[in-house]
């Protein structure tokens, strides 16, 4: 076939089109002249400049990606993530060294041409016509540049890429309809600026800035001649070119473009001879990419700045959606994470429980009324490593926690004693509360079917000395089971439900709570999140947030971002949620809790632990904090807490208030130090007549002796020795109650008060 040619050379980007269209573009421009021009130039077809015209030129340059920087409430770096590490940087902040080389080694007349170097195609042709192959390309910087635009847009979509990539001649001639489109509208100095912000360099480096920082720990504005050599030597094959892998092959690349550099005259030969007697000399930054470079023990609430975004709607309608977003990055998120409260949980959890111990422990700390996640923590630190996991022991399972979350023991009572409450039982209601009995039924349940003990299952009370009849009051601090599964019984099952579903007590694998009384001891696995947010209910007086873990984002121009707002709605009175406080102050008072009371302000909270001791929990408060903190099994093997080391100390036995009591109090107190101390608003809560064991005449609760122990220590559930509320050993801080009294006289505990059974 003949080699006639159309048009009458380069007078506009049209002539340009149609002139390469039926020519050069027919086969051998594209793939950047990798068929033997001879052959190539037979390929011409009919209707190729048809076809190239109605490509359209709107080539839509998509959002570099970009490394995304995670910070605390204070600003200060918590992690920066990326799926490609990348900073875009003006050509004003990259040397000029830089500029020249890369210009040099991969387009010398990029400035001359325009979407396509004529010249540059024709020697291309002659050389690779003269060696039968592909010797030699012509893709010019622009081309180039569109290239990678189209694989940016394909992200991490392998099969995209690959298109993105091909060297087909219909991918070549919509490349270079777009260059022509580009060459218009960005000129030379924006196309030179986006390729060196778009293009790969090697080790995980996108753009020239990441590089600079990763080959020399510098920014790219101050590269000198050699090393701006050696990184635009790097394009061409940023594997064979490695500087850090193989520094000979680099350093004769590097010279290959010094040489060049001098060639088209950019430097002058002496300069090129004496970079070139330089030897390589990097200064390498690793690689620090996702949460596992989380600071202040922070990866698991950076995993769950990280989950919160690809779930919630608000930052797109598909999961889809805003997965792209977050990969392509550039913004800056300011998180709630409150350092100090961080460092006080990191602190807490190393004295406490060591990494390499048979068990786990999970603190989290939340600001009631707003929902503002504040500290989050746990012994197994993030990461791969042995004594490691990325499993965050805190959330619920679609937040990247635990598949079923963990059973809280008497940590649930609390919300049975709300929804009684809330339907007008008296806190001084009485139940006969036997030390063993079976499930009451048949029991109200949400439908018209009620519960029934068909197998005949019984409930029984951790110490056969628990044996009532008792009030609310006493059967809250002494964690006594029958008593709440007859309240649950009389008052429906119903009510309990609708009230964790208010509170977002939802089971960590996202199924319903079950209908069934033994949800009252807590057999349902829940994250320490659900927990401690339900309990910042009680201290924000009956009024319910959603948990947040964002303050604000921003995206690479500074423009604001929406973020998920907390949501709070009132779920109880203020009353109930005033009496609640007034229980749960007890627990720690004089209950079983005393090992978790703060000493320079009230709190209240509640011990929780299950049936062979897989699991034990604290789950406690302020007027101003909300925690909770677990320790258990955090792998799919459970490690009964009975005579096992944690931590290097010896525990007979483990109770929520003998080890997840101590990790709370010494987390919330450093998280407060220095704080406001706000009292609770004060109710009274009547004492309830409870006749002696064995019969006779009513008469109230009063201290009596037992055995001697020190709160916190194994084995005791930080159970006091029988002395009044408030006392020096007391533990607990009752300042602020009505008149100066204590409602809360001593209560006599005896050892091994426990929740109910665990979970199958």
């Amino acid at each position: 076939m003949g080699k006639k040619r159309s048009g009458a050379g380069l007078t506009g980007p049209q002539q340009a089109a149609k002139f390469l269209g039926v020519s050069v573009l027919s086969g051998v421009v594209l793939a950047g002249i990798a068929i033997p021009g001879a052959g190539a130039l037979g390929l011409a077809a009919k209707g190729t400049v048809e076809g190239f015209d109605e490509i359209p030129a709107n080539l839509k340059t998509p959002p570099l990606s970009q490394r995304t920087t995670i910070l605390d409430a204070e600003g200060g770096l918590i992690a920066t993530v990326y799926s490609r590490d990348r900073q875009v940087v003006p050509l004003t902040a990259i040397s000029p060294y830089m500029q020249k080389a890369i210009v040099a080694i991969e387009d010398s007349r990029f400035y001359e041409h325009g979407a396509v170097d004529l010249k540059g195609i024709l020697r291309a042709v002659n050389r690779n016509a003269q060696e039968g192959g592909a010797a030699q390309g012509a893709s010019t910087l622009t081309q180039q540049y569109v290239k990678n635009v189209f694989v940016e847009e394909a992200g991490d979509d392998e099969t995209k890429v690959r298109e993105a990539q091909e060297k087909s001649l219909g991918r070549k001639i919509r490349e270079l309809k777009y260059s022509i489109q580009v060459e218009e509208e960005l000129g030379k100095k924006k196309i030179l600026e986006n390729y060196l912000n778009i293009t790969y360099f090697g080790q995980q480096a996108y753009g020239i800035e990441s590089a600079s920082q990763r080959y020399f720990s510098k920014p790219a504005k101050d590269l000198a001649l050699e090393e701006s050599a050696l990184l635009a030597g790097v394009v061409q094959s940023p594997t064979r070119f490695d500087p850090v892998n193989d520094t000979q092959e680099a350093m004769k690349r590097r010279n290959v473009v010094l040489q060049r550099m001098a060639d088209i005259k950019d430097i002058s030969q002496a300069e090129a001879d004496e970079a070139k007697k330089k030897p390589v000399q990097l200064k390498v930054t690793r690689p620090r990419n996702g949460c596992i470079t989380a600071v202040k023990g922070a990866g698991f609430f950076c995993d769950y700045v990280r989950n919160t975004f690809l779930t919630d709607p608000v930052f797109g309608k598909t999961r889809e959606e805003r997965a792209k977003v977050w990969n392509q990055g550039g913004l800056t998120i300011r998180t709630t994470l409150d350092p100090q409260s961080q460092d006080s949980v990191n602190e807490s959890i190393k004295d406490h429980v060591n990494q390499d111990d048979k068990v786990a422990t999970a603190v989290t700390l939340v600001q009631p009324g707003t929902g503002r996640v504040l500290g989050m923590g746990q012994s197994k630190p993030y990461g791969f490593g042995k004594n490691e996991t990325q499993i965050n022991f805190s959330v619920d399972k679609r937040m990247g926690g635990s598949n079923f979350g963990f059973p809280t023991g008497s940590t649930f009572k609390p919300f049975v004693a709300a929804a009684a409450i809330e339907r007008g039982v008296s806190p001084a209601k009485t139940y006969p509360s036997p030390h063993d009995m079976e499930y009451p039924s048949p029991v109200q349940t949400c439908g018209d079917k009620p519960w029934v003990n068909t197998a005949k299952d019984r409930v029984e009370n951790e110490s056969e000395s628990e044996v009532g009849p008792y009030g609310m009051r006493d059967a809250m601090a002494k964690s006594v089971n029958t008593y709440f599964v007859e309240m649950i019984t009389e008052t429906g099952l119903c009510p309990v439900t609708e009230m964790t579903t208010k509170l977002g007590v939802i089971p960590a694998d996202g199924t319903k709570l079950p209908e069934v009384p033994a949800i009252a001891l807590g057999t349902e696995g829940m994250s320490p999140l659900t927990m401690a947010n339900a309990y910042a209910t009680f201290a924000n007086r009956g009024v319910y947030c959603t948990p947040i873990a964002i303050e604000s984002i921003t995206d690479t121009h500074g423009k604001a971002l929406a973020v998920p707002k907390s949501q709070c709605d009132r779920v109880m009175t203020e009353r109930t949620a005033d009496t609640i406080n007034m229980l749960l102050l007890g627990v720690v008072d004089s209950g079983t809790g005393t090992a978790a009371g703060l000493t320079d302000r009230q709190n209240a909270g509640k011990t929780g632990t299950t049936d062979s001791r897989y699991n034990a929990w604290f789950v406690g408060y302020t007027p101003n904090m909300a925690g909770a903190t677990w320790v258990g099994s955090g792998g799919a093997k459970q490690v009964s807490m009975e005579n096992i080391t944690i931590g290097g100390q010896f525990y007979d036995k483990v109770y929520g208030g003998g080890l997840p009591g101590p990790i709370w109090k010494q987390a919330v107190s450093g998280a407060l130090a220095g704080r406001d101390a706000p009292n609770f608003a004060t109710v009274g809560i009547p004492d309830a007549a409870t006749p002696p064991a064995g019969g006779g005449r009513p008469t109230p609760s009063n201290p009596s002796p037992n055995r001697p122990g020190k709160p916190g220590k194994p084995g005791r559930d930080g159970k006091p020795g029988g002395q009044a509320v408030g006392g020096a050993t007391g533990g607990g801080a009752t300042g602020g109650l009505t008149g100066g009294t204590n409602p809360f006289p001593g209560i006599t505990l005896e050892p091994g008060v426990i929740g109910g059974p665990e979970t199958p």
